[in-house]
């Protein structure tokens, strides 16, 4: 429960545990996903007695109605890879750009990765089209111009529309484990340096992006360029963050960069003042010191060590059977995380 609630709140405190308890469909809910029920409950009973205006009541009611549609249609794929593929609704059939986008679609897809979209026209059709119905999994934004999905994924289950950009943000990046950026404007731009702010600064799971552009027509090669040229030498973004993201030269080189990125690294938890990365294979003594050679300067304290898994991860039965290290990380230079984990998958 918040800590504002006072003593004169009891009563409502009484009637909320009750009303949750005797609501809540599984009797096995664990303490601590009851406890935030209760605190969403109260919150809600709170925000009400704010005197809010008919508008904030309508945005948050429509942000938490469209966030648990968009979970519950994620729920029965969470072990599936995904793949967000951002780009241009603009884009028509006949550009170049549609055909390389149903490409690496196609093979991610035949890789075993799901392929999720903004289910619009353009860029998100082509990565559906190329990825198939199956495959696809669709999150669209309601406009005055776009009324429905595309037709690769209008009607299907794996598909949810959304009133906010923000929401449907969210759940375009929350669920997936790679992304590819094709070329689009302000909306692919900000969803694109979204990515980057999200992992710059650890709000977002590390994962790889890649940037994916025609040969001979360099859109993304130009925004490297301004990154590099205006960004980096006024220390605006730091070197290391330029790991952050690769411009592929082709399909190939787009898949492969996605495949590699989970060739050891598996995943990453933070267990107390430990950063815990968990890999497909055990490091050996040899590379462990190299590890610590090359990236001491990401730990705060101690050094990077072989664990087994810890407490809250064996209560979690959360992936027993990884190899694991972990540091306590400063939570500074995400681009040195990103490094140590290119690192790791180059042993």
């Amino acid at each position: 429960m918040s800590e504002d609630i006072n003593i004169d709140d009891a009563k409502l405190k009484s009637l909320i545990d009750e009303l949750v308890s005797s609501a809540l469909i599984q009797p096995t809910v664990n303490k601590l996903n009851k406890k935030l029920i209760v605190e969403l409950v109260t919150t809600s009973l709170k925000f009400g007695s704010d005197k809010p205006n008919t508008l904030n009541l309508k945005i948050a009611t429509a942000a938490l109605t469209e966030m648990r549609e968009a979970f519950v249609m994620f729920a029965p794929y969470t072990n599936r890879k995904k793949v967000t593929i951002f780009g241009s609704a603009r884009t028509t059939k006949d550009d170049p750009l549609y055909k390389l986008t149903q490409e690496v679609a196609k093979s991610l897809s035949e890789n075993g990765w799901m392929v999720v979209t903004g289910a619009g026209p353009g860029i998100m059709e082509a990565g559906m089209s190329g990825a198939g119905r199956e495959m696809s999994i669709g999150v669209s934004i309601r406009l005055p111009f776009e009324t429905s999905a595309n037709p690769i994924i209008a009607g299907d289950e794996k598909y949810v529309a959304m009133r906010y950009f923000f929401t449907r943000k969210l759940m375009l990046v929350k669920e997936s484990d790679a992304f590819i950026c094709m070329p689009g404007g302000f909306g692919t731009l900000d969803e694109m340096f979204e990515l980057l702010t999200l992992l710059q600064t650890g709000k977002g799971n590390p994962a790889p992006i890649v940037m994916l552009d025609l040969p001979g027509d360099p859109f993304w090669e130009d925004v490297d360029s301004f990154v590099k040229k205006s960004l980096v030498p006024r220390q605006l973004v730091s070197e290391s963050d330029l790991a952050f993201y690769h411009i592929a030269s082709g399909v190939p080189d787009a898949v492969n960069t996605i495949k590699n990125f989970y060739r050891n690294y598996h995943s990453l938890r933070i267990v107390g003042n430990l950063t815990v990365i968990r890999l497909q294979e055990e490091i050996s003594d040899k590379q462990l010191a190299v590890l610590n050679q090359q990236f001491a300067y990401l730990s705060q304290a101690g050094s990077i060590e072989r664990i087994e898994p810890t407490a809250p991860e064996i209560a979690d039965k959360d992936n027993l059977d990884k190899f694991r290290i972990a540091f306590q990380f400063a939570r500074r230079d995400f681009g040195g995380l990103r490094k140590l984990i290119d690192q790791l998958n180059q042993q």
